[in-house]
């Protein structure tokens, strides 16, 4: 595996590798790898003769400055780990190689970046527009691998693909989940061992709400999820919307949609760890 900080030399690389007839696969990362990440890798070395990995812990997606001085570092970690698994390239960008200058861009694509995280902080969409849309012209992906965990981002770039008009395949991977059910998320080493077991509750809720939605509407089913973890010592739900699958926009009754999910988030813990997670209901 290579291991590639410079723009230039990536694209050297895979502009040869473009001549061959080769397909090459991206996924981005902000690393502190974990297994839900090493699914994605496996997918697309299966999917793609060059499977570059980005690692890139982005700062203009984050709004909260604390927040991104707690984020995980372990890149000489993440590299053993990708060329354990075969991986082509890591790249591995500096903060002043992405941004020479400041990126001025804006994108906005209502309701899909304006609800939920979108209005819970401000400005992380334009910040993932920004790092992505980036990644995009140096890599020229034919396809980019995405998990689903963070279910929202995914739509919120299928709608930057499609405004300026990507041809890339925007592939979708199941959640990672450890064996309590805890979605699989670099923020999890940021949890303590019983704060671990406590964040369990969260996707184990949302599973229950399945059987308790057949028989409730929308608003009942979502004040069962939020009383139910916030009755959970150590749990704080900042919101849990029940949207549609596709737009992200609020419905009121189940047949609103063809494509039904919840989407969460949760403080866990004394110093609060930031979760995320969703269900889909149909």
């Amino acid at each position: 595996m290579k291991i590639f900080n410079s723009i230039k030399e990536l694209k050297v690389l895979l502009a040869s590798a473009r001549s061959e007839g080769k397909t090459i696969g991206l996924v981005p990362t902000m690393g502190a790898l974990h297994e839900g990440h090493a699914s994605l890798v496996r997918r697309c070395i299966d999917e793609n003769d060059v499977t570059v990995v980005s690692i890139f812990l982005n700062p203009t997606q984050f709004n909260d400055k604390s927040d991104l001085d707690r984020y995980p570092r372990t890149l000489e970690a993440d590299c053993e780990l990708l060329s354990s698994l075969g991986a082509t390239v890591a790249f591995a960008p500096s903060v002043a190689e992405i941004y020479p200058e400041p990126d001025t861009r804006t994108f906005s694509y209502p309701p899909t970046d304006t609800v939920m995280e979108g209005a819970y902080r401000p400005g992380h969409f334009n910040g993932v527009c920004q790092i992505v849309s980036k990644l995009f012209d140096y890599v020229e992906p034919d396809r980019a691998y995405f998990g689903e965990k963070d279910y929202q981002q995914i739509a919120v770039i299928r709608r930057m693909v499609e405004s300026l008009s990507y041809n890339i395949d925007i592939v979708p991977c199941p959640v990672v989940r450890e064996e309590s059910g805890l979605a699989l998320s670099s923020r999890n080493a940021l949890l303590t061992a019983e704060e671990r077991k406590t964040a369990a509750a969260i996707y184990r809720t949302l599973e229950r709400s399945r059987a308790f939605a057949s028989t409730h509407s929308v608003a009942e089913t979502q004040e069962y999820v939020v009383h139910a973890i916030n009755a959970v010592d150590g749990l704080e739900v900042q919101y849990y919307n029940i949207v549609d699958g596709d737009t992200l926009a609020d419905i009121k009754d189940w047949n609103d949609a063809k494509s039904v999910v919840g989407c969460i988030t949760v403080f866990c813990g004394g110093t609060p760890i930031r979760l995320i997670d969703h269900i889909r209901y149909c």
